[in-house]
């Protein structure tokens, strides 16, 4: 097994052909709120943006991945951002896109194969990342997994509906020795 093939999903860079997937998901209003999006992405960007994710994640600091299922359709994404490779670390992210896609391990095993990459291939010391307080789902899915919240950020989120708070989670590299 790959490291970032799982049981159910595998983790593979974008392709072209993901364009129309990724202009559906970009543009879904429903998401701008975690994504911190403001306005649509025209396919010309999108497709630009395509061209360019094969880049090292040392030259571009971030790391996009399609989840997909066997027949490689993308039910979703999942990241590594602000990657910083002098301290270790890098922010994650993770969407799967349409409801009958959640509540099923996907994102699960995406996080797990993801942090697994992370960790033991890319020999970072530390993940983070930032739920909305309102989201029990991801807060689940991030406990569940071993990442623990440690902060939180008093309305940081602004959204249609007025400021929400952030929690803040970390997973902590354990060295066995």
């Amino acid at each position: 097994m790959t490291v970032l093939k799982g049981k159910h999903i595998q983790l593979r860079a974008l392709e072209p052909e993901d364009l129309e997937y990724l202009f559906a998901l970009e543009n879904d209003p429903d998401i701008w709120e975690i994504s911190g999006t403001l306005a649509p992405y025209s396919r010309k960007v999108l497709r630009a943006y395509l061209e360019t994710a094969h880049q090292d994640i040392y030259q571009a600091k971030q790391l996009r991945l399609a989840i997909s299922t066997a027949d490689e359709s993308a039910i979703g994404l999942i990241d590594l951002y602000d990657f910083d490779p002098r301290h270790l670390r890098a922010g994650i992210g993770i969407v799967i896109s349409q409801s009958e896609h959640r509540n099923r391990g996907y994102g699960a095993e995406a996080l797990t194969l993801l942090c697994t990459y992370a960790f033991n291939i890319l020999d970072l010391h530390q993940l983070y990342a930032g739920v909305s307080a309102d989201n029990p789902r991801s807060i689940h899915l991030f406990e569940k997994l071993g990442f623990k919240q440690n902060g939180v950020r008093k309305d940081w989120l602004r959204t249609a509906s007025g400021f929400k708070d952030e929690l803040f989670f970390q997973k902590i590299k354990t060295h066995v020795p």
